[in-house]
């Protein structure tokens, strides 16, 4: 039995052990009126997506999960958590990672690890009226036990780059790190913080 990890009182977590799509899920509670903080956490996914509905491996011992948000604004500004979420993901690596395999954030919504992908982000949204945004979902795999091979694009997880951590563990630090940009995002920098903090952990 997993242990619930501990959260800052924003989220209201939902564990789940297996569900097609944590964003899916998310958008279904969404629609059904849940708040925004809203956390979904699967230990697996038999239908995960990543950008342009391409597959995303999702075996157990990896972190997948979607965050809802219902900030008030419009569907492009809510476009830049983006950015806030690919820093919560590299600084969450960072923290069980040797400082030799730094994270590097990629363009658009990649977060690599010795140039292989170690993570990817997921946004999907719906608008309201006027152009005014009625949610934001934010959905992050991370591979943390395991990572495919024979990919397009070459993976790695942090077992493989040297961590020694699992998705439970991992969990609660980067619920900290995704508040904490979120706020960084909403105060008085706004994007403009995220950008230059972004663009410092670029790649290419």
């Amino acid at each position: 039995m997993t242990i619930a990890p501990q959260l800052p009182q924003f989220y209201r977590l939902h564990h789940l052990e297996r569900i097609d799509s944590t964003n899916e899920e998310a958008k279904r509670l969404a629609a059904a009126g849940a708040p925004e903080g809203t956390l979904i956490w699967a230990d697996a996914q038999s239908a995960g997506r990543g950008r342009r509905g391409r597959d995303w491996v999702s075996p157990p011992g990896n972190l997948y999960l979607s965050l809802l948000l219902r900030p008030s604004c419009t569907p492009a500004q809510a476009a830049q958590l983006g950015f806030a979420a690919s820093l919560a993901v590299a600084e969450t690596c960072a923290s069980v990672l040797p400082a030799e395999a730094a994270p590097r954030c990629k363009w658009p919504n990649d977060v690599l690890v010795g140039g292989r992908k170690i993570a990817g982000i997921l946004l999907e949204s719906r608008a309201g009226a006027i152009d005014r945004l009625e949610f934001i979902v934010i959905g992050i795999g991370i591979n943390v036990a395991t990572h495919p091979e024979g990919m397009e694009y070459p993976a790695i997880s942090l077992a493989a780059a040297g961590a020694e951590v699992t998705a439970a563990a991992l969990l609660p630090i980067l619920g900290e790190r995704l508040l904490a940009w979120h706020e960084v995002w909403r105060g008085p920098a706004g994007f403009a913080a995220l950008r230059s903090a972004w663009l410092a952990q670029a790649i290419g």
